[in-house]
């Protein structure tokens, strides 16, 4: 059998499905950042509307890297493309630049608290699963 015809199994299929409904979130979240209403901004604390108002354009740029990049990923690597194991790294750099203002220059961490630092832990631990596990298809044959 050549590399070309292996087929993937199940747990392919739901991780794959996974990963994309899971980046499809993150596209929707920065979305709802990148267009939010003024009414929308003005009913965030005073600390949320200074935190909005004060983000450098690079980080918004790293958040729609970070969740564009992803959701393309996950689309390649359900079409099984080796080309998703280089976007789902992408995504992951442009992750932990987002991250690195959000926890070490800004004061994102105190602001939203416990919960926001959890979710970005997980936030790191898919984006580093999805980059091992898209390696280890290629090397398995599944991607082409």
């Amino acid at each position: 059998m050549s590399d070309s015809t292996k087929k993937p199994g199940i747990s392919f299929l739901i991780i794959g499905i996974v990963a994309l409904v899971w980046n499809l979130m993150g596209v929707m979240a920065y979305l709802d950042q990148a267009y939010m209403t003024e009414e929308e901004l003005l009913a965030k604390s005073i600390a949320e509307q200074a935190l909005y108002n004060d983000l450098p354009a690079w980080v918004t740029g790293a958040f729609a890297i970070s969740v564009f990049g992803g959701a393309l990923a996950s689309i390649l690597l359900l079409l099984r493309k080796k080309l998703a194991s280089s976007l789902f790294m992408l995504s992951f750099i442009a992750i932990l630049a987002q991250m690195s203002y959000n926890y070490f220059v800004s004061n994102a961490a105190e602001i939203f608290g416990l919960g926001d630092m959890i979710i970005s832990a997980l936030v790191l631990i898919i984006g580093a699963f999805l980059i091992w596990y898209s390696r280890k298809q290629e090397k398995a044959g599944i991607l082409n």
